[in-house]
């Protein structure tokens, strides 16, 4: 006759209790928590500047706030994508520079706004896919990929310029720029519309779901069913996209197109995306908190120029904006690994 008995060693399995705290929560709470504290700290600082520099809350600075992020903003959406991938992209102000030389050149020489415009972004969107190619293909490193890419596109907006600023010729050019609609130009609807598209693109997608999974392990995702390279490419070439629509709509704004344009652009969008959470090492992305550290970033600009600072020390305040960025990435990223 036997019977079962429980030994010493068996153990009685049970399914693990759902952990306390945010683990228990439902994603929309869980990724307002993760934001909240970067809210707060945007309200602060907008409360701050609207009490102790007068004409900041002013209807027309606000305006000229909301323009004078509209690079920043639109390119932090694409670059948003890309740091979730894990990997960066160094040639974007170079991109920018580019295609509004191209949408210059072809518009002032075929005097078509259409065929300009799309010479424009179909130029930021090859430099986009190329990159992509390179890094996706070939498995060189984004950051070397995308920093040699960054000098070639320099240089062939200054071949294709012939040096020099490209003056337009066309005025119809010029309403891309300068177009509204409800007291805001087509560059902030823009912005917007990035904003928006991208935001449902990461949030409700199969696609932003693989572009977080591929971040947060490349090979478990590859396992998966995910194409990586593909992806890498694709949103390689968003980025290009993006950077074409917005040299585009800069070389309006400007009435030329310059090859000197948008230099250093690349550093304040990285800085814009990493201090709204966005992870350095990929998988972690919000467009809530990108769309925050823009306005961070954007906010502490306006300041700056509303009290004169002097440029150099424009410089410092932006080294030191990435700077802390980084430190706060590095911080979450222990704050998780302990968890």
């Amino acid at each position: 006759m036997t019977t079962n008995k429980a030994t010493p060693y068996q153990e009685d399995v049970r399914a693990p209790a759902r952990p306390a705290g945010r683990q228990g929560l439902i994603k929309p709470l869980r990724t307002l928590l993760d934001t909240s504290g970067l809210i707060a700290i945007f309200l602060l600082l907008f409360v701050a500047l609207a009490v102790f520099i007068p004409d900041f809350l002013t209807g027309r600075n606000m305006v000229g706030l909301l323009l004078s992020i509209t690079l920043i903003g639109s390119l932090a959406t694409t670059m948003m994508l890309v740091l979730a991938l894990g990997e960066v992209d160094l040639s974007v102000a170079s991109t920018v520079a580019f295609a509004g030389v191209v949408a210059a050149v072809v518009t002032s020489s075929t005097g078509s706004v259409f065929i300009g415009v799309i010479g424009g972004i179909v130029a930021g969107g090859a430099v986009g896919a190329f990159n992509g190619l390179v890094i996706a293909r070939f498995g060189i490193n984004s950051l070397i990929a995308t920093l040699a890419a960054m000098e070639f596109v320099r240089g062939l907006a200054y071949i294709t310029s012939g040096g020099d600023a490209v003056m337009i010729t066309v005025p119809g050019f010029f309403d891309l720029g300068s177009a509204s609609f409800l007291g805001l130009t087509l560059p902030v609807w823009t912005m917007l519309a990035c904003f928006v598209i991208f935001g449902v693109v990461l949030n409700m997608t199969a696609f932003g779901r693989n572009v977080l999974a591929t971040g947060g392990n490349s090979e478990a995702a590859a396992l998966a069913g995910v194409n990586v390279r593909r992806l890498k490419i694709i949103v390689f070439g968003l980025q290009g996209v993006v950077a074409g629509v917005v040299g585009v709509l800069l070389a309006s704004r400007m009435g030329l197109g310059d090859p000197n344009t948008s230099m250093g652009l690349e550093l304040a969008v990285i800085s814009a995306c990493v201090l709204g959470g966005v992870a350095l090492s990929g998988g972690v992305a919000t467009i809530t908190g990108v769309v925050v550290g823009v306005l961070i970033m954007g906010c502490v600009q306006n300041a700056m120029g509303l009290l004169n600072v002097p440029t150099f020390y424009q410089y410092l305040v932006r080294g030191a904006i990435l700077l802390l960025a980084v430190m706060f990435d590095r911080w979450k990223q222990t704050r998780r690994q302990r968890a």
